[in-house]
């Protein structure tokens, strides 16, 4: 199947989410998503307004993490972090779910937790990502966790926030396309830093993916577009 760049730059989520980053850095992470026409930014809470002030005039949406990396905000942080980020310019969020309680079994507990989020957001037009960390998960953990966030409302699952002990693997990106069903899509985080490595995730049922190596997956992208060989 023939792909365009912009297929490709519409699948990713430019990552600005190091805790080291400066504001020159954002800044400069803003220019590298304009420069693409990327999906989405996806930035720290603090990043949104400046997100929203360099990303004005484009295409480009602002996604803020909740509860990130860890997920072990209480329920109501989570959604007061949620307005926040809404208040000042996201239109998605990326929650990352309370990974100790579901690893704990309380599986209503993190029902409860996913969806004041996503209430929250659906009530102001926005949507929610819900980051599994699979690398801290059983496969039954990440089939119940793809359920749960389906109960509660979550448009995406996601595999990662890219700062636990592994990322994305094509393995867990099969087992939650089959595990929920075609009204949830799914976003892959976490390693993926080549073009090639982005069309397979794309392959195995992948809508959106997190990135910082987008200048390289781009450039990729154009050279073989300019050669008639951007397939997948």
């Amino acid at each position: 199947m023939l792909l365009t760049v912009k297929d490709i730059a519409k699948m990713i989520d430019h990552s600005l989410l190091k805790p080291e980053l400066t504001i020159k850095d954002v800044i400069e992470g803003c220019n590298v998503a304009k420069l693409y026409d990327v999906a989405a930014v996806c930035v720290r809470p603090c990043d949104v307004k400046l997100a929203k002030e360099q990303l004005e005039g484009s295409s480009i949406k602002i996604a803020a993490v909740i509860g990130f990396p860890h997920g072990s905000n209480k329920t109501d942080i989570k959604v007061f972090e949620a307005n926040t980020a809404i208040d000042e310019g996201a239109t998605e969020l990326d929650m990352v779910l309370n990974i100790g309680r579901l690893r704990s079994l309380d599986f209503e507990y993190v029902e409860h937790d996913i969806r004041a989020v996503t209430d929250a957001a659906h009530a102001r037009n926005a949507i929610v990502k819900v980051i599994l960390e699979n690398c801290y998960l059983t496969d039954e953990l990440k089939e119940q966790a793809c359920r749960i966030a389906e109960r509660a409302g979550a448009d995406y699952v996601k595999t990662s926030t890219g700062y636990g002990s592994g990322g994305a693997t094509l393995d867990d990106v099969r087992l939650m396309k089959r595990t929920v069903t075609q009204n949830v899509r799914i976003k892959a985080a976490g390693g993926i830093r080549t073009l090639d490595a982005l069309l397979a995730f794309k392959k195995a049922g992948v809508e959106r993916i997190g990135a910082t190596a987008t200048s390289v997956i781009m450039e990729e992208a154009i050279r073989r577009q300019n050669n008639g060989t951007l397939e997948y």
